[in-house]
């Protein structure tokens, strides 16, 4: 279990230390301030799993931390605790956001339990929101449609890849399913109910890259309004897919190799380390081993990441694939628009197989769908077909093809 990082504001000195030291022996890691003001400067500028505070405090109260919690990392949980417990104070406290609300003497065991229930929560909310971030923009479960050899071995790669916490590097032309590969590696792993989460390393700038991947702190440069969670933390006890690995600068490339070798990363803004457990899958349609050659790419992160490399054929090579792929992806779109079009004509199904797909996957996915919205009866016809792949030349001869099956 990672490490949970702990705020406990507390003015009397030896309550201040019995908590600490309750919380020490349970795993906890625990910083400790005294006052409203210190407190809330440290909210600011960092990010705890949870924060505890007394709701009276020699200088300010528990009401003004509770607000600055809320304001700069809105997912973290407080608890409160006070020696002046009444009805109003804990309706003041909840109303502005307190997660529980405990009176003096507290339990140790007590104040342990609500604070697992505060991160559980807060780690919950999180969960929720990335599920709701998928559905959004379709990236369930994915069934791996293959009938070729090549195909073949890609699976029995994942098999035995996905069992072990190896880290592995896909490589691939643009648009051979290189995430989808990550995802079943993931999704047939012990790490298989934690999250996957995905990100495309040349879409963003350095500086965002970096925020992005490790989080940052309030303040820690223009626009940083509030402290931030990285996606190593969001993928800890999960996996984190690195794709397009090669469009990484060389300065961040020194911090995945320590977060690969040391199993921690550092915020943007930050210097205290944070403790991750984020198996990570990196991906590349680049030659890494070339951009190593010429100084674009460390070799030492190049070693790292190719622990266990998986190498996708292009679609090209893999004729067999093509019309099972088709008949998937058209039955997909049926659904999706409910079109009567429910098999490809001979005439298509030539044209599909002939074609060399420079997309890959990807561009044989949409021509079907557009092939889909063309047709006007029950068959998809070559002239329903892109006008490059019904114009494709006659494919070479070749072994007769095997019955289609589904592999995850």
């Amino acid at each position: 279990m990672d490490e949970k990082r702990i705020l406990l504001v507390e003015d009397d000195s030896s309550q201040s230390a019995m908590l600490a030291l309750e919380l020490k022996r349970r795993g906890y890691r625990v910083d400790a301030e005294k006052s409203a003001p210190a407190a809330v400067a440290r909210v600011e500028k960092e990010i705890f799993d949870a924060v505890i505070t007394d709701l009276r405090l020699g200088a300010g109260d528990g009401l003004q931390v509770i607000a600055a919690v809320k304001a700069s990392q809105p997912e973290t949980g407080v608890l409160v605790i006070t020696g002046h417990g009444s009805i109003d104070t804990a309706v003041a406290a909840m109303k502005a956001g307190a997660f529980d609300y405990l009176t003096k003497p507290v339990e140790p065991e007590e104040l342990v339990l609500s604070l697992r229930k505060s991160i559980e929560h807060r780690d919950l909310v999180g969960e929720v929101r990335r599920l709701r971030a998928e559905v959004r923009e379709g990236r369930g479960f994915s069934k791996i449609v293959s009938t070729s050899g090549a195909m073949r071995k890609v699976l029995d790669l994942i098999t035995k890849v996905a069992g072990t916490d190896a880290t592995v590097l896909i490589t691939g032309e643009s648009g051979t399913g290189k995430e989808l590969v990550a995802r079943a590696i993931h999704e047939n792993s012990a790490r298989r109910d934690g999250s996957f989460v995905a990100l495309n390393c040349g879409a963003l700038p350095e500086g965002l890259l970096e925020s992005e991947l490790f989080g940052h702190v309030k303040g820690s440069f223009t626009g940083a309004d509030r402290n931030k969670r990285g996606l190593f933390e969001e993928a800890s006890g999960g996996t984190l897919f690195l794709d397009e690995i090669s469009e990484t600068t060389p300065g961040l490339q020194v911090k995945l190799l320590r977060a690969l070798q040391e199993g921690e990363i550092r915020r943007v803004g930050d210097n205290h380390p944070v403790k991750v457990s984020a198996r990570v899958v990196a991906a590349t349609n680049r030659d890494l081993k070339k951009h190593v050659a010429d100084g674009k790419f460390r070799d030492d992160l190049y070693y790292r990441l190719k622990v266990f490399p998986i190498e996708i054929p292009p679609l090209r090579e893999r004729v067999e694939d093509v019309m099972p792929l088709a008949e998937a992806f058209l039955k997909k779109a049926r659904v999706r628009a409910g079109s009567p079009a429910a098999k490809f004509s001979p005439a298509a199904a030539k044209a599909l197989e002939a074609y060399s797909w420079p997309g890959n996957v990807r561009e044989l996915e949409h021509a079907v769908e557009r092939a889909m919205i063309m047709a006007t009866g029950p068959l998809v016809g070559a002239d329903d077909l892109p006008p490059e792949i019904a114009a494709a030349p006659a494919a070479k001869p070749k072994a007769a093809r095997k019955p289609a099956k589904a592999r995850r």
